[in-house]
């Protein structure tokens, strides 16, 4: 007797199902988001497939599972990279860093000085060699950006200094620079899988965990990581991406639409978590779910982290990338 979990059997369903490639005539396109239809990578998500319907004059259905119902972002890395179950979503970089050691550049903390600059690089071609080690290393397109969530520390008790983040355990998403980072500074951070964070905060395994405001409310964080600290030391770079293996196999017409569809879904992207983001801190703080700390120190944060990249940009051979990023 075989006992099977309801996101195993769909995504079974789904890689069994009538995706078809290749033919002008008959091409459905899968997508998958954590979130529900409220959340900014879904309704991203939905804008890029209205754009791809309008600009191509064939016929495309897309098939988008929300909610989870297909995994994890490390479930979907997996698919995308085997051609199967998922032709379409939105990652954090860090997420597929099993595929393609450069890509978490993107994701590293304290890379961006603003929003401004977030933008600016996001709308250049500057990214363009991860892309293109993303493609090679992993089989996935990037096809636009989404992001401008401002990451911040969200713990079970305050962390306003840096006398109190010293020793903190906290979680941090996979790719090494991550731990890296925040080991620099004091911290003392794991590596744990994205869907055992409540519980363990909850458990007392960790005591935090570090987001932006819409996941912290669209998955009830504040529960229990109630308080805010104002590091800002990340803004969110969320490629919207595709399986190269789907991609290679649509017509060329298809393709040229899903770029332009992206580059356009990703501004809307863009602009729509960037102002969210602050709206969805002062929901939370308004609702008592949540207090918000200032932090006192990260001046200093920046001095602790720059070598910290300065090292992982040598090892990728990303030296000047990363001084064109700086120089923008």
């Amino acid at each position: 007797m075989f006992n099977f979990s309801k996101k195993t059997i769909a995504a079974t369903a789904i890689l069994l199902g009538s995706v078809s490639t290749g033919h002008a005539q008959d091409i459905t396109l899968r997508g998958a988001s954590m979130f529900d239809e409220e959340h900014a990578f879904t309704q991203t998500l939905r804008e890029f497939e209205r754009l791809v319907a309008e600009n191509y004059d064939g016929d495309v259905a897309f098939d988008l599972r929300l909610n989870g119902e297909l995994g994890v972002e490390s479930d979907y890395v997996t698919y995308l990279n085997q051609g199967v179950a998922v032709d379409y979503t939105i990652l954090a970089p860090s997420n597929m860093a099993v595929f393609s050691e450069s890509i978490p550049l993107m994701d590293m903390p304290f890379l961006f000085r603003d929003l401004e600059h977030w933008n600016a690089v996001l709308s250049s071609d500057v990214l363009s060699p991860l892309e293109d080690d993303l493609r090679e290393a992993a089989g996935i397109v990037i096809v636009g950006y989404h992001g401008g969530g401002v990451r911040n520390l969200a713990s079970a008790a305050p962390i306003t200094n840096m006398d109190e983040l010293a020793g903190h355990r906290m979680r941090v998403m996979g790719a090494p620079i991550q731990a890296q980072t925040f080991d620099a500074v004091g911290a003392a951070p794991s590596a744990i899988a994205y869907n055992e964070v409540y519980n363990a905060i909850q458990t007392g395994v960790i005591a935090g965990f570090e987001n932006e405001a819409a996941s912290i409310q669209n998955l009830n964080f504040y529960e229990v990581a109630p308080h805010i600290s104002l590091t800002q030391h990340t803004i969110t770079v969320r490629p919207i991406v595709m399986s190269a293996a789907t991609f290679d196999d649509l017509p060329e017409d298809l393709q040229a639409a899903i770029m332009a569809a992206g580059a356009e879904a990703g501004a809307f992207g863009r602009a729509l978590e960037s102002g969210a983001d602050g709206e969805i801190l002062q929901e939370m703080l308004d609702a008592g779910q949540i207090e918000v700390h200032a932090f006192e120190g990260r001046e200093q944060m920046l001095e602790l982290v720059q070598p910290v990249q300065d090292a992982y940009a040598a090892e990728l051979g990303a030296t000047e990338l990363l001084e064109a990023i700086r120089g923008m």
